[in-house]
């Protein structure tokens, strides 16, 4: 089942497009990366979902439904510019937002002391924002977002400002989040983490989506047929003859298969000369190589 589908999403600010027909669903309980160059058009996407700003034509379903402005209860979103008030201290902040999104105070209270003591910021209770730093604010933004046990979770850029340790936290809760059932919206540019954590993805570049589907399938979709193959001992540059060799070392190379030819043929070539193969694998493109080959052809 779907929680969220968007069906040909349009938006124009006077003479400008920023969403030009977005189509794109996303399965309940994944983690689904939203992608793009900045001015790509995922924030003002992402405004749309959150009910923030209307399409201008188009449709958004939230759970099957029109999306309106009940379901805002259900989503939580963390925007890279980050809105908390920096006068305010810690736990009055989170009780404040928590209330915001319908808590009782009792409830707000008690979710708020599960979080603080889970991310051992307990000592941070009476500090004002303005006094924490850029990482220590990215936490409490976090959890302000989860509060509520929104259903959606959209996530943009957040491990900005993070040390790795506490990065490494965020992701950690990102998939516990995901276990309970709650549906995740990734959106960051750091393509080695939408590789780590995101299931789906969709590519946005000029306001419409240029590629989607999971990631595995996308991986497989652009690979270019080249392998790595480990080996110990000599190897004879005559073994190699025939095979087309990107790169060599004294330990492993690098070959790319010739049209209709299989990596069975290489490696049995390769046994009949008695080499001592350690590990082969294939080298299937990166997103970041993918990110880069598609928005390329789509600015030309």
């Amino acid at each position: 089942m779907n929680i969220l589908s968007l069906n040909k999403v349009s938006k124009s600010f006077e003479n400008y497009k920023a969403n030009k027909e977005i189509s794109f669903d996303v399965s309940a309980g994944s983690i689904f990366g939203i992608l793009g160059p900045n001015g790509a058009g995922k924030t003002t996407m992402i405004r749309i979902i959150t009910n923030i700003i209307g399409a201008d034509s188009g449709s958004v379903l939230f759970n099957g439904e029109p999306l309106q402005s009940k379901h805002q209860e259900q989503i939580g979103y963390m925007p890279e510019e980050r809105g908390l008030y920096k006068k305010m201290a810690v736990g009055e902040h989170l009780i404040y937002l928590a209330r915001l999104k319908n808590l009782s105070s009792k409830e707000a209270k008690s979710r708020i002391d599960y979080w603080v003591q889970r991310f051992e910021i307990e000592t941070w209770w009476n500090k004002k924002i303005e006094e924490l730093s850029k990482g220590m604010q990215q936490k409490v933004q976090f959890i302000a977002t989860i509060l509520h046990n929104p259903k959606l979770l959209i996530l943009d850029e957040p491990f900005s400002g993070l040390d790795p340790l506490n990065s490494q936290i965020i992701q950690e809760e990102i998939f516990e989040l995901q276990k309970k059932g709650t549906t995740i919206l990734f959106s960051t540019h750091r393509m080695e983490q939408v590789e780590e954590i995101c299931e789906e993805i969709v590519l946005i570049n000029k306001g419409q989506n240029i590629l989607q589907g999971k990631v595995h399938d996308i991986k497989q979709r652009f690979k270019e047929n080249i392998f790595r193959l480990d080996y110990y001992g000599e190897l004879n540059e005559t073994v190699l003859e025939n095979i087309q060799v990107v790169e060599k070392n004294h330990d492993h190379f690098i070959f790319k298969l010739h049209e209709n030819e299989t990596s069975n043929e290489v490696l049995s070539k390769l046994i009949q000369h008695h080499i001592s193969i350690h590990a082969f694998r294939e080298i299937l493109p990166s997103l970041n190589q993918i990110f880069i080959t598609q928005v390329s052809k789509t600015d030309n």
